[in-house]
């Protein structure tokens, strides 16, 4: 008994201490810790408040539209910060369709009070990680790499757990996620059977600096 009790003082710690560390490690890459797969839905209104969100669907736009990603992130090329709609970008269209739908209502407050909509990113990253979206797209990164087939989104969902091991795999070796420009923002798109060695030609072309990219501070500054 007195072995029995020694092997118990010891192990419960020992197992209890292990166990909280596979859970934590685990959990952090957990789907319910990252958001990966879940929808986020836009709840706010107008910054300074009004009424409720807009339920953008991207398949409805981007698929049943046909409307490039450019069009209502205007920054993505030439900017770190793709950029959100205004409403002056939704009133475009809207100002002579669906003017009387009843989930447009929060856009036409806007439009009506000059209090800007609140969109609830679903791409979030921490303010200790820099990130800059032009220089992805300019590189042959492609939107669906990191957002997915946004085509066939009804809603917004994040599709990748944004972890720094995810970003480095990429920065380690971006030739097996590099398109050529004119497949940049096509978001069906499919990497072909010789994507590695096509990859590697356009990391010639688009001079990118693989030796630089798993430097520290390429994304903290």
């Amino acid at each position: 008994m007195n072995t029995v009790a020694r092997v118990l003082l010891v192990g419960v710690p020992l197992f209890s201490l292990l166990g909280g560390m596979a859970l934590a490690y685990g959990g952090g890459w957990s789907d319910w810790v990252t958001y990966r797969g879940n929808y986020r839905e836009q709840t706010g209104g107008p910054a300074e408040g009004g009424p409720g969100g807009v339920p953008f669907s991207h398949a409805h736009h981007v698929k049943g539209l046909g409307i490039d990603c450019r069009y209502c992130h205007t920054g993505v090329e030439t900017s770190p910060f793709a950029g959100l709609p205004p409403t002056e970008t939704c009133m475009t269209c809207h100002s002579q369709m669906w003017v009387h739908a009843p989930m447009l209502e929060p856009v036409r407050d806007s439009w009506l009070t000059g209090k800007p909509l609140k969109w609830t990113r679903v791409y979030d990253l921490p303010d200790y990680v820099y990130f800059d979206h032009s220089i992805h797209v300019n590189k042959g990164v492609g939107c669906s790499t990191c957002h997915g087939d946004v085509s066939e989104m009804p809603l917004m969902n994040r599709v990748v757990n944004l972890q720094m091991r995810w970003c480095i795999d990429c920065h380690r070796d971006p030739a097996k996620h590099l398109r050529p420009e004119e497949d940049i923002f096509d978001p069906s798109w499919v990497e072909p059977p010789d994507q590695l060695a096509r990859g590697r030609e356009l990391v010639g072309k688009y001079h990118v600096e693989v030796e630089q990219l798993t430097n520290c501070s390429v994304c903290h500054r």
